[in-house]
């Protein structure tokens, strides 16, 4: 199955330059069963990495663009009045699909966001008292600007719990924007098409796979004293949950399975923390006026905590 998973990668790589870290973290996320929140500037292929995986791994791909007057009903659905056949007729949402793309989440009013938020968490929809269950797998990549505030409903801290990973794409270097341009000139047109590599039910199949690779108590112990130390950390007003402890175990034991390994190793545990609690810890008002950041928080507790020699 590696060799299917780096050509997963390689496809995906073939739009996405410089990236190849973030692409991981994505398809950790995918294989955990998680959710994913992008935040970062415009224009850095955040829809494009979104469209790119779905297409490669045989997803049903929907995009929502979220807006201040953007209702519940419009991701979940509603019923119609069919008048040739007399009766209410469900229409089914964007929802309901398997990579659903929520673009700007956070400009949405806090009923829309909640709406999608418990489809997220309960893998259900309720629509006028009807509960629909979503089909497998569901994946949601949310999206959310972070340099324009006004206008905006800044998601509270108990719904961004429900992201398995908060990631950022970042600019690319030098040489990465000369390979963009070169390509773009080499295709002669803005898009192309990728091939498709797996079909959704390998998903599922590596996902049940994911469930089998080993983690030593040795490694358990390292994941919950990262996380407790979280909790107890000088600059920490609310450190992670232990939502945060299985997140990391999810998300190495993936990253074990997308090298090669039936087992969790330290480095894997590293790997993912920041990702897994960089949404998950509040700061004190002190140090995030002098601009510390949760992620110096997690790379100093990263540094405290002994690496257990497995």
């Amino acid at each position: 199955m590696k060799e299917k998973i780096d050509e997963v990668l390689k496809e995906i790589n073939r739009v996405i330059v410089g990236k190849e870290e973030v692409l991981r973290e994505v398809l950790y996320a995918i294989l955990s069963g998680g959710h994913i929140l992008f935040e970062d500037n415009p224009g850095l292929a955040k829809t494009l990495i979104a469209r790119s995986f779905a297409s490669v791994i045989g997803f049903q791909f929907r995009r929502v663009q979220f807006t201040p007057d953007l209702l519940p009903s419009d991701i979940t659905g509603t019923y119609i009045y069919d008048r040739r056949e007399g009766e209410f007729k469900l229409m089914k949402g964007p929802v309901f699909t398997n990579l659903l793309l929520a673009d700007e989440i956070n400009r949405a009013p806090p009923k829309t966001q909640a709406a999608l938020l418990e489809a997220m968490q309960e893998k259900q929809v309720t629509i006028e008292g009807d509960t629909y269950k979503l089909e497998e797998p569901f994946v949601v990549i949310a999206t959310q600007n972070p340099i324009e505030y006004e206008g905006t409903y800044p998601l509270p801290e108990a719904q961004l719990d429900r992201f398995l990973v908060k990631l950022r794409v970042g600019y690319p270097d030098y040489d990465g924007e000369i390979e963009i341009l070169r390509r773009r000139m080499t295709w002669r047109k803005d898009e192309i098409e990728l091939r498709k590599v797996m079909e959704k039910e390998e998903i599922l199949a590596l996902r049940k796979m994911v469930e089998n690779i080993y983690v030593e108590k040795d490694i358990l112990d390292y994941i919950v004293h990262i996380v407790r130390a979280t909790r107890d950390h000088v600059q920490v007003e609310v450190g992670a949950s232990p939502r945060g402890s299985l997140s990391i175990l999810k998300l190495a034991r993936a990253r074990a399975m997308v090298h090669g390994r039936d087992y969790v190793i330290p480095d894997d545990v590293k790997s993912v923390t920041r990702i897994a609690l960089v949404h998950r810890i509040i700061l004190k008002p002190e140090p995030w006026i002098r601009g510390v950041r949760p992620e110096d928080v997690i790379e100093d507790v990263l540094h405290k905590i002994p690496v257990p020699k497995v």
